[in-house]
């Protein structure tokens, strides 16, 4: 869904919540020029020491012994276009992913978890989502988008305090975790520093690897480089992208955001033609207009795109995310995603925030082939399982410049590795794994979750966390909203 930065005329609002020190506004080369002094000026604290926020390391070798299948997602690694291979080990050390085979040979003091019995695979890449809308869960479920960012989006966003911000954050971010996510990104609307800190804070206190795309309006366009430099550079977990919201009325805001990410190196995050009236914002004009055409621009939900827009995204590498549970529930539409990979078009998958309802993205994974094939009467119709389980890892990582990084279990990439249980009531009997990690598997399946070879969930179970006090905060937090309404 579309976030707060979007008017339904095209229009960007101003900053729902004011910064706390107002400044005057930049001009667009004072923004630019502050960049360079940015990116040479590390955050330091004490005698000369960068501060790093996050989970401690992993112990230094991990094998997963006996897998009954391993999906490595590499063909040069396994058979077929998963790359699966059966009764198999994985070796994870220092962070990365050491190798996969059979009764592979580990180094003393290595730690022993049996899979025996279950399904291992790479973390799934949540290409887009908004975890503070966890705030707002099931709310205006008879809304379309326009409705729902009037009704629910829009007037909660800018009464979250910074405190509770981190209450709502936490709360998504675990949920995901323990639906499989190792990776995502998170679009984020204007905010000022204090909550941005509590922003950040929730992410990186779940050990997930994240990517913070950040919007902010003219007037405070240089909080994004200052945020990528004092707030993302020092998590190891964490990267950054700048958000915007592509539209005419605001084309000189548009163009300011990606020469920002022009100057950090970071892709530029958009969301484009979710519902056929935005047809009239003329996003896909005005991302041309300006530039930004490429393999550093990721669009969200493109639903209603025409032949030709499809056409020069494939031609300029442009990549894209697919939410279809949220477009579902706002009544937006159904992407034109066989057209999309006939062109070989890059598509992650996106959970896309309140919207998504829960962090299951299982259901993320059915929903994508099922809105298709109803479509178009054609059981046979792209996206196919393995189509699907690609784009949730592989293609997620693609989507967003990370492949060389994680999405597969090619020996060499981080460690970002999921367990699943197939030994369940929702699961059993064994018929077609494969099929049935998209068709039947859910959140609760997740057996184990690691993130650089630390882990996250282990036996069913978050690890270091107490999901009764998460929910009691969060449940606290949102009778405070409710009660100032």
């Amino acid at each position: 869904m579309e976030s707060s930065g979007k008017c339904p005329g095209g229009a960007s609002p101003a900053a729902p919540t004011p910064v706390t020190t107002p400044a005057p506004t930049p001009s667009r080369r004072g923004v630019l020029a502050g960049l360079g002094m940015a990116a040479a000026a590390p955050l330091v604290l004490g005698a000369g020491r960068t501060r790093q926020r996050g989970p401690a390391p992993a112990a230094r070798s991990t094998v997963l012994r006996n897998a009954a299948l391993v999906l490595t997602m590499d063909p040069a690694l396994g058979d077929g276009p998963l790359g699966t291979v059966a009764n198999a080990d994985v070796l994870l050390r220092d962070g990365t992913v050491a190798a996969v085979g059979r009764r592979l040979p580990v180094p003393p003091g290595t730690q022993v978890v049996d899979a025996a019995g279950k399904l291992v695979m790479p973390g799934f890449v949540d290409v887009h989502t908004h975890l503070w809308q966890s705030s707002m869960r099931g709310g205006c479920a008879d809304r379309d988008l326009f409705g729902w960012l009037a009704d629910c989006n829009w007037t909660t966003f800018s009464r979250i305090p910074a405190a509770d911000m981190y209450r709502f954050v936490r709360l998504g971010a675990l949920d995901s975790v323990q639906s499989g996510v190792t990776t995502l990104v998170d679009w984020v609307d204007a905010l000022p520093y204090d909550t941005t800190v509590q922003y950040v804070r929730a992410l990186a206190d779940t050990g997930m690897r994240f990517t913070y795309a950040m919007f902010q309006a003219e007037r405070e366009a240089a909080l994004i480089p200052r945020v990528k430099r004092e707030l993302l550079d020092p998590v190891p977990l964490a990267s950054a992208q700048v958000a915007t919201h592509a539209a005419r009325a605001i084309q000189g805001l548009n163009r300011l955001h990606w020469d920002i990410a022009q100057e950090l190196g970071v892709m530029l995050n958009s969301h484009v033609l979710e519902r056929s009236e935005q047809r009239a914002d003329d996003p896909i004009g005005v991302l041309t207009d300006i530039g930004a055409l490429g393999p550093r621009l990721l669009m969200n939900h493109a639903i209603h795109l025409t032949d030709a827009e499809i056409g020069a995204l494939a031609a300029h590498d442009v990549r894209v995310s697919h939410c279809p549970l949220s477009n579902m529930r706002l009544a937006s539409g159904i992407m034109r995603l066989p057209d999309l990979a006939r062109h070989g078009v890059k598509v992650g998958l996106g959970q896309d925030g309140g919207t998504n309802d829960s962090s299951d993205f299982f259901a993320l994974m059915k929903t994508a082939i099922g809105l298709q094939r109803a479509r178009s009467l054609d059981a046979s119709v792209f996206p196919q399982v393995h189509d699907v389980l690609r784009i949730a890892t592989l293609g997620g990582a693609e989507a967003i410049g990370m492949a060389d990084k994680v999405g597969s279990l090619t020996p060499g990439k981080l460690a970002d590795v999921i367990v699943v249980d197939p030994a369940a009531l929702n699961f059993a009997p064994r018929f077609d794994w494969v099929g049935q990690l998209v068709f039947n598997a859910r959140p609760e399946n997740v057996h184990a979750v690691f993130v650089n070879g630390r882990p996250l969930k282990l036996d069913g179970r978050l690890v270091d966390v107490d999901p009764d006090r998460v929910v009691r905060e969060a449940e606290a937090a949102a009778g405070r909203l409710r009660a100032a309404s």
